[in-house]
């Protein structure tokens, strides 16, 4: 039995029941403010908008070893609704529903909440992500590797994967965030959303969501390319592909300002 994964609830701007109120998730690896920190000041004015951090990554505590080697991303949605549930009471909006948009493991959570609490998760931005992340086994040896040895081994790696050709050299700052929300992740929670994810298929159930969805695609994604990222598209049944030919796999932090405009299309607001 898995102990309740404790996350982290970072309040971005968290006011009132006079804005949508839009859910941000993180990645693998990553914290939540990395990954959104630019997209936030284009969306605060219009939205209240809540992230949350996965465990021992970001604001959550660390994870004791073997605490959490059964997680699964049922687990992580129904904690993450928890801080939503929060949110809502602190706003004068208990029960309300929200908006959400995630990132890689943040975006299965985001599918997770679309088929657990459909009356509540109105639309979804779900950005470099899949209803399936591969076979198990590889996912599994790299739970072993991070349990022993650490995050930074995953930092070259990750570095390849995550962005897109030439934007560390254009953008280091943005880099150099990421990788060191990395290199500080805890080991044991990095590993125990390793195994979450490699339990995660919602293949079969993609047409029991009937929320819209735009599902984005970074073209030099490696992780989840065009390609897997359309099957999730298309299998929800109000779903939209967007592909950016000039991103990776963490497509709101290379381009901010187009993730911002597409969750303000999604969510009814006047962004840009």
């Amino acid at each position: 039995m898995v102990t309740a994964p404790e996350l982290g609830a970072v309040a971005f701007a968290v006011r009132d029941a006079s804005r949508p109120l839009v859910v941000l998730g993180p990645s693998l690896g990553t914290s939540v403010t990395a990954v959104w920190h630019d997209v936030v000041p284009l969306l605060s004015d219009e939205l209240d908008l809540l992230g949350w951090d996965l465990p021992g990554h970001g604001t959550a505590p660390a994870v004791a070893p073997g605490s959490l080697d059964a997680l699964t991303v049922e687990n992580l949605a129904t904690a993450v609704l928890g801080l939503v549930d929060r949110a809502q009471d602190e706003r004068g909006d208990p029960g309300a529903p929200f908006w959400y948009a995630g990132v890689s493991v943040g975006g299965a959570v985001g599918q997770q909440l679309l088929l657990d609490v459909p009356d509540r998760a109105r639309g979804a931005l779900l950005c470099c992500t899949a209803a399936r992340f591969g076979e198990p086994g590889a996912w599994h040896e790299r739970a072993e590797l991070v349990a022993s040895a650490g995050t930074p081994t995953q930092v070259t790696a990750a570095a390849a994967r995550w962005f897109a050709p030439g934007f560390l050299e254009r953008a280091p700052d943005v880099g150099t965030r990421l990788l060191a929300s990395l290199q500080a992740a805890d080991r044991f929670g990095y590993a125990a959303v390793c195994g979450a994810v490699s339990r995660f298929d919602v293949r079969a159930r993609l047409g029991e969501i009937g929320a819209p969805v735009i599902a984005v695609a970074g073209g030099h994604d490696p992780a989840t390319p065009p390609d897997v990222v359309g099957e999730l598209a298309h299998g929800v049944r109000h779903g939209r592909l967007v592909v950016i030919d000039a991103a990776a796999h963490l497509a709101p932090a290379e381009w901010p300002g187009r993730t911002a405009g597409l969750l303000g299309d999604l969510v009814g607001e006047r962004i840009g």
